[in-house]
């Protein structure tokens, strides 16, 4: 969203997310998705951060369906307040979420087809540890997940890159080509200030 797209929509299911595009004016639409890593065929990109660049997406629409995470994301898009989050946009994330002084707080990772992502615990972990040492408030920490999740921000915040590259989605993606780019790109804490927001059901800008 920093490259200046007016908006994403995030599907779960592919046919969905076809029709919906088909709809749009192809001039101000980028079709986006990946399966197990892969660009899906016929789509227009996959999911690497380095290929939305500004001369392909400004102000356009971007239908978009991984294997993982905007499943989640459609879980929960009926609450009030839904964000996305990853390490690079961590402290932005973490300032909106604590202004708007909230009792609870949910942190989904979107995980590896429904088992446990080593990368989506680690910036959990990032995410709390943030919240945790610069907002004067009594945080409770309500599951063992979290606790998990923090302990493995300690042991890896020196080298986040490493654990990237050492997560079974890593080693998945280093099995399909070079990917060291995106990695470092993945890998980089706190250098983006953009809130993706959920403004409508699906639909996320930057705000």
């Amino acid at each position: 969203m920093k490259n200046g797209a007016d908006s994403i929509q995030v599907f779960s299911d592919l046919d969905l997310l076809k029709d919906s595009a088909e709809r749009w004016d192809a001039n101000k639409r980028l079709i986006l998705g990946e399966r197990g890593g892969k660009k899906i065929n016929g789509f227009d990109l996959g999911n690497s951060p380095l290929s939305v660049t500004k001369e392909k997406v400004r102000g356009k629409r971007l239908f978009m369906s991984t294997t993982n995470g905007t499943k989640s994301f459609k879980k929960v898009e009926n609450v009030k307040y839904l964000f996305a989050m990853a390490l690079p946009n961590r402290k932005v994330v973490a300032e909106r979420i604590m202004s708007l002084s909230k009792k609870n707080v949910l942190i989904l990772g979107s995980g590896w087809e429904g088992s446990y992502s080593l990368e989506d615990s680690l910036a959990a972990g990032a995410l709390a540890v943030y919240i945790i040492e610069n907002f004067n408030y009594e945080v409770n920490i309500s599951n063992d997940e979290l606790q998990a999740s923090l302990a493995l921000w300690n042991e890896w915040k020196d080298d986040i890159l490493g654990c990237l590259k050492i997560a079974t989605h890593g080693k998945r993606l280093t099995s399909l080509g070079d990917y060291e780019d995106d990695f470092r790109c993945c890998s980089e804490l706190d250098c983006l200030d953009i809130v993706p927001t959920q403004v409508e059901r699906g639909v996320i800008r930057a705000s």
